[in-house]
C-alpha cells in the first residue's frame, strides 16, 4: 500500500514539472536580460511582494471581498438557472420559443452589459453582484437543459410504468442522470464568476482583487500586478479541484448506490 503512494506522490510531482520550467524561465529570464525587468520582474522578487501583501492583511481583506461578491452572483445564478433549466430541458415545447431568446443573451459579451448593469443599480454591490450572476447562469442554464434532453428514454418509461409522479422522476431519474452534465456548468461558470468579477472590479470599485490589481498598474507597481495575477490563478485554480473533489464523491456515491441496487 505505502509502495503505490509513494508512485502515486512521484507520479503527481512529475506533472508539475512543467509549472517549475515556466517559473525557472521566468525567474532566469529578466536576470539574463531577455526580458525587461521593469516590465516582467524575476518570479523570487513578485514572490516577495506577494508575501508582504500576505503579512500587511491588504491581500486578505480585497480576497475576501471578491470571494463575497462572487459567491453571492454565483450562488444566485444556480438558484435560478438549474430550475429553468430543468422546466426547459422537460418541456420541448417551452425551449421551442425560449431557444432563441437564450441563444441571444448566451453570444452577449458579460462585460459589454457592465455599464448597463451600473446605469439600473448603481456602482455599489448590487451591479457587481448583478453581472456575474448574468455572467455564471447560462453555461449552468445550457447544461442542465443538455442533461434532462440526455436522459435515456428507457429510464423515463420505466420510471412512468411503476407509476412514478412527476416529482419522484426529477428526483430520482432527471437529476442522477442529468448531474454529470449540469455538475459540469456549475464547474465552468465558478471559475467564469471570478474572472467576471476582476473586470468588473477594474471598472468600476475601489476594494476588491481587481482594483487591487487595476490601483497596481496605473501606478506602475509591476510586482504587485504580478502578484495580483498569480493570487487570482491560484483561487482559479482551488476553485476548480474543490469542485472535482466534490463532483468525484458525489459520482462515487451514485456508482455505489447503482451497484449495491444492482
Amino acid at each position: 500500500m505505502n509502495f503505490k503512494k509513494i508512485k502515486t506522490v512521484i507520479f503527481e510531482s512529475r506533472r508539475l514539472l512543467g509549472i517549475g520550467g515556466f517559473l525557472l524561465i521566468w525567474e532566469i529570464s529578466p536576470r539574463l536580460g531577455w526580458v525587461d525587468q521593469s516590465f516582467i520582474p524575476p518570479f523570487s522578487e513578485v514572490i516577495t511582494t506577494l508575501i508582504s501583501l500576505i503579512l500587511s492583511g491588504e491581500l486578505e481583506k480585497h480576497i475576501l471581498i471578491s470571494l463575497q461578491r462572487s459567491v453571492l452572483g454565483f450562488g444566485l445564478g444556480l438558484l435560478i438557472a438549474i430550475p429553468l433549466g430543468l422546466i426547459i430541458g422537460w418541456f420541448k415545447g417551452f425551449e421551442f420559443y425560449m431557444d432563441p431568446l437564450l441563444q441571444t443573451f448566451r453570444q452577449t459579451s458579460t462585460i459589454a452589459l457592465l455599464p448597463v448593469f451600473m446605469f439600473l443599480f448603481g456602482i455599489g454591490e448590487i451591479s457587481k453582484v448583478a453581472i456575474v450572476f448574468w455572467g455564471v447562469q447560462w453555461a449552468i442554464l445550457l447544461n442542465t437543459i443538455s442533461g434532462v434532453k440526455s436522459v435515456d428514454p428507457l429510464l423515463i418509461k420505466s420510471a412512468r410504468s411503476m407509476g412514478a409522479s412527476p416529482l419522484t422522476m426529477f428526483i430520482k431519474v432527471i437529476l442522477p442522470s442529468a448531474f454529470p452534465t449540469i455538475f459540469t456548468g456549475i464547474r465552468l461558470s465558478a471559475t467564469t464568476s471570478i474572472l467576471i468579477l476582476i473586470a468588473a472590479e477594474m471598472l468600476g470599485a475601489s476594494k476588491g482583487l481587481g482594483f487591487l490589481l487595476f490601483d497596481a498598474e496605473v501606478k506602475y507597481q509591476i510586482p504587485k500586478m504580478f502578484a495580483v495575477i498569480i493570487t487570482m490563478s491560484i483561487l482559479g485554480l482551488i476553485v476548480n479541484y474543490s469542485l472535482q473533489a466534490i463532483e468525484k464523491r458525489v459520482t462515487h456515491w451514485k456508482e455505489e448506490l447503482t451497484t449495491n441496487g444492482g
